[in-house]
């Protein structure tokens, strides 16, 4: 039986505790899994499913099912604290003193603490590169696929909210997204070859 959640959703925001007990039994699973694939450490990812749990408790008002399913609401909102928490992460490893954690030597040897994780200046052309070819090559291929290969591959919308926003059907979706993406593709290919 397919649960729903925007009844479960109400019956939170009515002062419900069974409810949002049985909200976060049922999505707990597929939060941590997001924060793992994210973080790759089950301590960080079982911190971050807490938060992410309590930001849901704070914003649950906001989930309008009209703009789509609770489970894109909550994934999104899962994605936008990963996001929030990476950038913090980042700051934070940038403004450490150098000699913090040097006690603790059995997580990290020396030749990694020391190792350059930034790309090299050859790497970073290269991606420059890469995407301004893709780029140049969305421009090359008819707006109703390209904006389709946008909001899949690049926006990560799935193909039910690609059909919403394009207010198609979703096996329209799915072939504008084929096409698109061999087309592009095609025109890679071809960029590659003049390239090489």
């Amino acid at each position: 039986m397919e649960v729903d959640w925007a009844v479960i959703v109400r019956r939170c925001l009515d002062g419900d505790s069974l409810a949002w007990a049985e909200l976060v039994r049922g999505q707990h699973r597929r939060v941590y899994s997001l924060c793992y694939r994210f973080t790759g450490s089950s301590h960080d990812s079982e911190d971050l499913t807490q938060e992410v749990f309590l930001k849901v408790y704070g914003n649950l008002n906001s989930f309008d099912l009209s703009r789509g399913s609770f489970q894109t609401w909550l994934t999104t909102l899962t994605r936008n604290l990963l996001v929030d928490h990476f950038r913090r992460g980042r700051q934070q490893r940038a403004t450490d003193s150098i000699d913090a954690g040097w006690e603790d030597s059995s997580e990290l040897q020396m030749s990694d603490r020391l190792a350059d994780t930034q790309p090299s200046p050859h790497q970073q052309a290269a991606a420059r590169e890469l995407e301004r070819m893709v780029q140049q090559a969305l421009t090359k291929i008819s707006p109703e696929l390209r904006e389709a290969v946008i909001l899949r591959d690049l926006q990560d919308l799935d193909y039910k909210e690609i059909a919403q926003v394009l207010r198609i059907p979703e096996g329209t979706v799915k072939s504008r997204i084929s096409r698109g993406r061999a087309e592009l593709a095609r025109l890679l290919e071809r960029n590659k070859r003049q390239v090489v």
